[in-house]
C-alpha cells in the first residue's frame, strides 16, 4: 500500500504549476536563459550533449522532474536515484566531482521558475503555496544527498540571491548556448523564447545577459493567455513547438 501513496499530494499546487504544458514551457524557458550562465555549465559541455542537443538537454531535467512530481512516492525516489547516478557516471568519466553548489543551482532553478512561470500566466500563489512548491523540491534534493538546504522558503529566497550572485557569470558558453537556441528553435520561436524570458528571469539574469523588458512586447504574453481561454492554445503550441519535442511537450498537460 505505501508504495501508492503519491510522491506529491493530489491537492498540492506544484501538481497545478507542472500538469499544465503552458507552465512548463515557461519553465523551459527560464531555466534555459539561466543555464547558459552557470559556472559549472562546462560540466554540460563535457558530455556534448548540451551543445549538440540544447533543447533535449533541458527538456530531459524539466521531463525528470516532472515524472517525479506525478509519481509515486516509490516510483518517484527511484527515479531521483536514476538521476543521481547518472551524474556520478559523468563524474568518474571526468575523474571530478560536479560542485554541489550545481546540483542546488539547478533545485533552486526549478523552484523558482516554478512559482515565477504560474504567477505570469495565472495568479500571484500565496505563502502557503510556495512554501508547498519549495517542499517538495526540497524532498528531491535530500534524497539526492544535496546538503545545505534551507528549512523553509523564506529562509530559501536568501540563498537563492546568494546563488544567483555567486554562481552566474557571462562567459564564453553564453553566446555559443543562445546561437544553439536559436539554430534549433528558428528565428521566430527563438525570439519568442528571449520575450518570455525577459519576462521570466530575475534582475540578475537580465543584468547579466543585458536583457531589458520592452514594453511594445508586453502584449505577447497575454496573448498567448487569450489563446487558453479561446480554447486555441493547443493549436498554438502545436505551431510553436519545435516538431522533435511537439509530442512531448504536449503529453504534458495533467491539470
Amino acid at each position: 500500500m505505501a508504495s501508492q501513496v503519491s510522491f506529491v499530494r493530489e491537492n498540492s499546487i506544484v501538481r497545478q504549476i507542472w500538469g499544465s504544458s503552458d507552465t512548463v514551457l515557461f519553465i523551459f524557458a527560464g531555466a534555459a536563459a539561466e543555464f547558459a550562465l552557470n559556472k559549472a555549465v562546462d560540466w554540460l559541455y563535457f558530455t556534448g550533449k548540451l551543445p549538440s542537443d540544447p533543447l533535449g538537454r533541458l527538456f530531459s531535467t524539466v521531463a525528470y522532474a516532472h515524472k517525479i512530481i506525478f509519481a509515486t512516492e516509490t516510483d518517484a525516489l527511484a527515479a531521483i536515484d536514476t538521476i543521481a547516478n547518472i551524474h556520478k557516471g559523468i563524474e568518474q568519466q571526468r575523474n571530478a566531482q560536479i560542485p554541489e553548489w550545481a546540483y542546488r543551482d539547478v533545485l533552486y532553478m526549478l523552484i523558482d521558475y516554478s512559482i515565477r512561470a504560474f504567477e505570469l500566466l495565472e495568479r500571484d500563489c500565496t505563502n502557503q503555496e510556495k512554501e508547498d512548491v519549495y517542499d517538495v523540491f526540497f524532498r528531491m534534493g535530500k534524497h539526492m544527498g544535496i546538503s545545505q538546504l534551507p528549512d523553509n522558503y523564506r529562509d530559501w529566497l536568501t540563498d537563492r540571491n546568494t546563488h544567483l550572485e555567486q554562481d552566474l557569470v557571462f562567459s564564453q558558453y553564453t553566446p555559443h548556448l543562445f546561437a544553439q537556441y536559436k539554430k534549433h528553435l528558428g528565428a521566430f520561436r527563438y525570439g519568442l523564447v528571449l520575450h518570455v524570458q525577459r519576462e521570466l528571469a530575475p534582475a540578475r539574469v537580465l543584468e547579466l545577459l543585458q536583457f531589458k523588458r520592452y514594453k511594445i512586447l508586453s502584449g505577447v504574453i497575454p496573448l498567448y493567455k487569450m489563446t487558453k481561454q479561446i480554447k486555441i492554445g493547443r493549436f498554438a503550441k502545436s505551431f510553436l513547438l519545435p516538431n522533435a519535442y511537439r509530442a512531448q511537450i504536449l503529453k504534458l498537460d495533467l491539470a
